[in-house]
């Protein structure tokens, strides 16, 4: 999604990816960057796969222990379980050791081809994991790796407009990398946003000019992110039940909801889904947008109309 008004705005790059904060008041920006910019550091360092420090990586690297974490990782790691519950199992924090048999073990950007692979297994399921809130411990069975990326990120988008919101004390937007959460009032006319299957993608490309008076937006997609393993085209979308990229009709899906954790969880529950993504979306009644691998676009619920630029 490419944000298209430009009122108080910040670019940045964070949890490997572009990320913006916008302000409906200019003179607000540095206050509400702050702020936004502290909660997002904050699950960062908590819940980053690529930093050997974090509260996530520490869990990882020590199966059949219970591990002692701060309170922002076992409050994100208590959304991905309430999104695997809520999607029975379609969404689903335990692909972390999937994700590194497809070569996923770095930061994308150091992602490289490699062998084609020939052992995949469904990974073995949110309910293997054991939180302990009193005590503030997780513990994961061996043999098993989380990864919150199907979520973390749209909880940091939460929290970081709320936050931004709160200390500006005005209308706030925060992406990253198209996952976009609001909080307070916005402008007048509306946040200006351009739906892409890619947040990087240029405007005058493929996609759709809306107006966002509320509420939080995601996409998950499956053409970025993508590399080789043998004669394969792999993505990061993992069906938990076979272990294996997400295989089906939609190359991307954008939900709008209450909130980004819950547009995320939709997005790339219907993508695992395939065609049954479609009759659970419009059982859910919200608004989404869903383009086809042959690049037709299929609106659901009250989708926006689009707005001429």
């Amino acid at each position: 999604m490419t944000l298209l008004v430009n009122l108080g705005r910040r670019d940045f790059v964070t949890l490997g990816t572009g990320a913006v904060v916008l302000t409906a008041d200019a003179s607000r920006i540095d206050a509400a960057f702050r702020a936004a910019r502290a909660q997002i550091d904050l699950i960062d360092r908590s819940c980053s796969r690529f930093r050997i420090d974090s509260d996530l990586e520490r869990v990882n690297n020590a199966p059949g222990r219970a591990v002692e974490v701060g309170s922002t990782f076992l409050d994100a790691l208590e959304v991905a379980l309430d999104a695997a519950r809520w999607t029975d199992g379609d969404v689903d924090p335990t692909i972390g050791q999937a994700l590194r048999t497809l070569g996923y073990v770095s930061d994308f950007a150091d992602v490289v081809d490699g062998p084609a692979m020939t052992a995949f297994a469904p990974v073995a399921g949110w309910r293997s994991v054991v939180v302990d809130r009193q005590r503030g411990t997780v513990r994961i069975p061996v043999g098993v790796r989380l990864d919150l990326g199907a979520t973390a990120k749209a909880f940091a988008a939460d929290r970081a407009a709320e936050a931004g919101a709160a200390a500006a004390r005005c209308g706030v937007l925060v992406s990253l990398g198209g996952d976009i959460a609001c909080a307070g009032e916005p402008p007048q006319v509306g946040w200006l946003v351009r739906v892409t299957e890619w947040h990087a993608d240029p405007v005058e490309g493929n996609g759709q000019t809306i107006l966002l008076h509320g509420g939080c937006l995601a996409t998950s997609s499956t053409t970025v992110r993508r590399w080789r393993r043998g004669d394969d085209d792999v993505h990061h979308v993992i069906d938990p039940a076979s272990g294996r990229p997400a295989s089906g009709p939609w190359r991307t899906v954008t939900v709008a909801a209450a909130s980004c954790v819950q547009a995320n969880i939709a997005t790339t529950a219907a993508i695992v889904r395939g065609e049954r993504g479609r009759p659970w979306l419009e059982s859910l009644n919200v608004p989404a947008r869903l383009v086809r691998q042959d690049g037709h676009v299929v609106h659901l619920g009250d989708w926006p109309r689009e707005v001429p630029i």
